[in-house]
């Protein structure tokens, strides 16, 4: 190998990364506020994959943007299904059955609706900017790719600063780390949790709006990110939003490096192979063993 080709599997692998990351964060709020595994993840993208392609066929408005756009109408319809069922699942230390099930068959119902509305034809969103490549030296970017990657950084960014410097950010960060003392200073659970519900919902539309852009889709896309996803919050550990940065990058690095090797179509494969590894090996994640290091220091 070149070193010309290794750099560019570099900056690929840190291309994917970006989107990786804000694909994924959206399960671990969830998951560290409410301790459920959201597998109707998949379904949530999907739809803001549809809704990104609604908005930039009736109203032409940019892919990018639009994807942007759909973050609100995700985040209130997570707000509307936290307020209609989840609420309504008892409060745990440990994913139950009972939510494992309710969102099971929420992205099932999801699924079908996608192939009731827009049918199982695999749709694309097309743009000059989807050739277009830029040159720095001979290495060849892809445009499309760089911008999806601008705007996952301007995303976690933002959600960053959010959790830091807000007070709802701080109830989320709270209830993450220690629910019972979050509780005893007086932060709302039910109120708290239904915002880091729709937030999570909000990233899964955004995800999927950007992904639109990057992949033709039909209303089963998401099955696929929804595994890299949980492979990418088991590497970072799974209340650990800081942590999804790195098992992002880790599974991109892995991804993309692996088609030395085998063929692309075995890299499901792979991640599968990588999440039994580290479900065996550092069960609590890159996180725990970074904590660690931290404590010993």
């Amino acid at each position: 190998m070149t070193l010309v080709d290794f750099t560019s599997l570099m900056v690929s692998a840190l291309l994917l990364a970006g989107i990786y990351a804000v694909m994924s964060v959206g399960m671990t709020v969830i998951y560290g506020v409410m301790k459920i595994v959201n597998l109707a993840h998949a379904g949530f993208m999907m739809l803001g994959a549809y809704l990104a392609l609604e908005l930039f066929e009736r109203f032409q408005i940019d892919p990018i943007l639009a994807a942007f756009l759909t973050f609100p109408v995700m985040f209130l319809l997570g707000g509307a299904v936290h307020w209609v069922l989840v609420r309504r699942l008892p409060h745990a230390d440990e994913p139950t059955l009972p939510s494992l099930l309710l969102m099971f068959g929420l992205w099932l119902v999801l699924q079908n609706l996608g192939y009731l509305i827009w049918g199982n034809t695999d749709r694309s969103i097309f743009t000059p900017r989807t050739l277009s490549v830029v040159n720095v030296g001979p290495i060849a970017i892809s445009t499309l790719r760089l911008v999806v990657f601008i705007a996952a950084l301007v995303c976690l960014g933002l959600l960053e600063a959010w959790l830091h410097y807000t007070w709802f950010g701080r109830s989320v960060r709270a209830l993450i780390q220690n629910r019972y003392a979050a509780l005893i200073t007086g932060v709302h659970e039910d109120r708290t949790a239904g915002i880091a519900f729709g937030l999570g919902i909000g990233f899964a539309g955004l995800a999927g709006g950007l992904l639109g852009s990057l992949y033709s889709f039909d209303p089963d896309f998401g099955r696929a990110f929804l595994i890299r996803a949980f492979v990418i919050i088991v590497l970072g550990g799974l209340d650990s939003i800081s942590g999804v940065a790195i098992g992002a990058l880790v599974l991109a690095l892995v991804e993309t490096f692996s088609i030395i090797f085998v063929p692309a179509g075995y890299q499901l494969a792979i991640s599968f192979a990588l999440l039994a590894l580290v479900l065996i090996v550092l069960p609590g994640g890159i996180a725990s063993l970074l904590a660690k290091a931290r404590r010993l220091a």
